[in-house]
């Protein structure tokens, strides 16, 4: 059986790409590596933000649709996104950060069992600071010397995801019995999930909720995708997915990747992904994010693309 070396990305959704852009690069100082368009509909931007070239792990990933209305939150939903820091002092760094920016913010406290630093993006996107405390992350992570912020304490990569649901038990046959997932803490309403043991960069939080499912908006979160190596390991996991009983997309070409999708027991979307070919297939490290780009089967129509879309720079 293969293992699920992490997180691979994480996709949201947002009503302005413009605004979206400035807080994700400017004030969170991840690199924009990728300006390209939804494939299946590629009338809206899709952004992705992570590290000097956007490794596995690293990416958050936002669709824009300028009708979004509000995230009405519930349960059955991924919830929140950890990004790891290097250091406590990290948090401190970053309190003051965002309170110089205006960014919605609670004070320092734990959270999965790190020191943290919760927060919200202008949409109202949950996200949590975790204190990685100089513990291992994936060594192809490779740090963007351009960010606007120091050096000593600049996102790592993508650390505890968390996830809210109806029934626990559930989520947490798929993660693992399917995935073979290590569950590392529990209660009767919480648990975490470690796909690498003792390394939050494949750390799934999931917390039992009832309730109403929650309504997708501006801000809220369209799936979590998990990390494969290769597009064998792909194959060797759409199949595990059927025989466990869960319908998938089959395996689909993303030009920078290829992934399937499936829905859990409790209706979370999950997406695995692989690691390549990655963002460098159609540009140089240094020219990342700058212009459009588009996969093959859509470059005949970058001028009716571009002509829809509204500048983000």
């Amino acid at each position: 059986m293969y293992k699920i070396p992490g997180h691979h990305h994480i996709s949201m959704l947002t009503k302005d790409a413009k605004i979206n852009n400035h807080f994700y690069e400017k004030i969170l100082g991840l690199r924009r590596v990728k300006k390209t368009v939804n494939q299946d509909d590629p009338s809206m931007y899709h952004l992705f933000y992570g590290d000097l070239t956007g490794s596995a792990g690293t990416e958050l990933s936002f669709f824009e649709m300028p009708m979004a209305g509000r995230t009405v939150r519930g349960t059955n939903a991924i919830t929140k996104i950890g990004l790891l820091v290097p250091s406590l002092e990290s948090l401190t760094y970053w309190k003051k950060r965002f309170e110089e920016f205006d960014v919605l913010h609670d004070e320092i406290t734990t959270y999965a069992g790190r020191a943290a630093l919760p927060f919200e993006d202008s949409e109202g996107l949950r996200l949590v600071l975790l204190n990685n405390n100089g513990e291992e992350t994936p060594d192809f992570w490779e740090p963007w010397e351009d960010s606007t912020v120091d050096s000593a304490h600049r996102i790592l990569g993508m650390g505890t995801t968390e996830i809210t649901v109806r029934y626990l038990e559930r989520t947490a046959k798929t993660l693992k019995e399917l995935f073979g997932y290590v569950e590392v803490s529990g209660s009767e309403k919480e648990a975490i999930f470690q796909s690498v043991e003792e390394q939050a960069f494949g750390e799934i939080l999931v917390h039992q909720q009832e309730g109403p499912s929650e309504k997708p908006g501006r801000g809220s979160i369209h799936h979590l995708a998990i990390r494969v190596k290769n597009e064998e390991e792909l194959r060797y996991w759409d199949n595990a997915v059927k025989e466990r009983g869960f319908a998938t997309s089959g395996i689909i070409d993303r030009y920078y990747f290829h992934s399937l999708y499936f829905r859990d027991s409790n209706g979370i979307l999950f997406e695995i992904a692989t690691d390549g070919p990655g963002f460098t297939r159609d540009s140089s490290v240094e020219d990342l994010g700058k212009a459009l780009d588009l996969p093959a089967f859509l470059e005949e129509r970058r001028a009716e693309i571009e002509a829809k879309l509204k500048p983000i720079d």
